[in-house]
């Protein structure tokens, strides 16, 4: 799971004990959606060995929007396969209580004593408009599930001064109309880790919390500083009207929908962190942006990437008798086959049908 999806954990217990969430009407998408289950284009891939092992892509985003694309043989393959693998193991409350340690900032201190004056008071500034702004924004599903706005905005940014930064800065895009409207139905990854635990299937991961969590705390306090300013330029952007942003999550789910793996709009990393290169930077912010990319290109896609094929490939050597279903990021899967899968197996090829021979 991205940094991004780590604060919608947050909120995704909400809904009360025994309240499944309503499926909405299936999204609509700007290509054409394919009428019959056997037309849809499959985010499945085969490791072709008895028995068969899959990989399959996800997004972030509540299941309820994208489930209804889903082709059967996914959801046959997910139901077949005795051990599910995600990166991080969702229904373990220990993943949750790492995640939340590892955004604070040491003991004793708090943001107002980091953070030079005038960004800390725009970022409290905006947190005051998205509380003053979130009743607004729920929607009457979430009321009537007894999710109000108040409960929410504490759930998500209750806590915000004692986070680090970086966290912040993270916390604050996700934050947004869109996003709030989303809260208590739970993303698609964790949905099937609860399937999976209800069918009482063998889970597991194959990432540790800390292997997502530290290299975004590994960055250095300048290259943090430029970063929340940066994010906090976009915020006031939007809100005043200027500003539109050329990918969002609605696009991300239109592709998905599609089974448009190959969309530009996979290429961009949102699932990632923020992209801070722009031309209307100057030349030195434009150089502090580079160096965020390409450390966050490297810790948190080549070297992640790297190191999953390694325990994939281990756990597929291991129990060569047992069917795993490996559910990660579409973008990350998208990542492997652009790489010819070398990264896992060696000498891999992807065909036509989605087979990894």
């Amino acid at each position: 799971m991205s940094p991004w999806g780590w604060f919608l954990l947050q909120t995704l217990c909400l809904l009360p004990t025994g309240a499944a969430p309503r499926r909405g009407a299936p999204a609509s998408a700007n290509c054409e959606l394919k009428p019959q289950q056997s037309e849809l284009n499959s985010f499945l891939w085969t490791i072709k060995r008895d028995p068969p092992s899959y990989f399959f892509g996800t997004i972030h985003v509540p299941y309820t929007r994208v489930w209804d694309f889903i082709p059967d043989n996914s959801k046959e393959a997910f139901q077949q396969s005795s051990i599910v693998y995600f990166e991080l193991d969702l229904t373990d409350p220990y993943t949750i209580s790492a995640l939340t340690s590892c955004q604070m900032l040491p003991h004793g201190e708090n943001l107002q004593d980091v953070l030079p004056r005038d960004i800390y008071c725009r970022l409290k500034r905006h947190l005051e408009y998205v509380k003053l702004m979130m009743p607004s924004w729920m929607t009457p599903d979430q009321r009537g599930k007894g999710l109000y706005a108040d409960y929410l905005f504490n759930a998500i940014a209750g806590n915000w001064e004692r986070k680090r930064p970086v966290w912040v800065m993270l916390m604050v895009n996700s934050l947004t109309e869109v996003d709030i409207k989303s809260r208590g139905v739970p993303v698609l990854d964790l949905y099937l880790a609860q399937e999976a635990e209800r069918l009482r299937k063998q889970t597991g991961a194959v990432e540790k919390v800390e292997e997502q969590c530290h290299p975004l705390n590994g960055l250095n306090f300048s290259q943090v500083i430029f970063a929340l300013n940066q994010t906090l330029l976009q915020q006031e952007s939007l809100r005043a009207g200027s500003l539109q942003i050329p990918y969002t999550t609605e696009d991300l789910i239109k592709h998905y929908n599609c089974g448009d793996l190959s969309s530009v709009i996979f290429s961009h990393d949102s699932s990632q962190v923020p992209n801070f290169i722009n031309a209307t930077l100057p030349p030195q912010e434009r150089v502090t942006a580079q160096e965020i990319d390409s450390y966050f290109r490297q810790e948190l896609i080549y070297k992640r990437n790297e190191r999953m094929g390694k325990r994939v490939k281990a756990l597929l050597e291991e129990f060569p008798d047992k069917g795993f279903f490996f559910a990660f990021g579409a973008d990350n899967i998208h990542r492997f086959q652009g790489l010819g899968c070398r990264c896992i197996w060696g000498t891999i090829t992807t065909t036509s049908e989605n087979q990894l021979i």
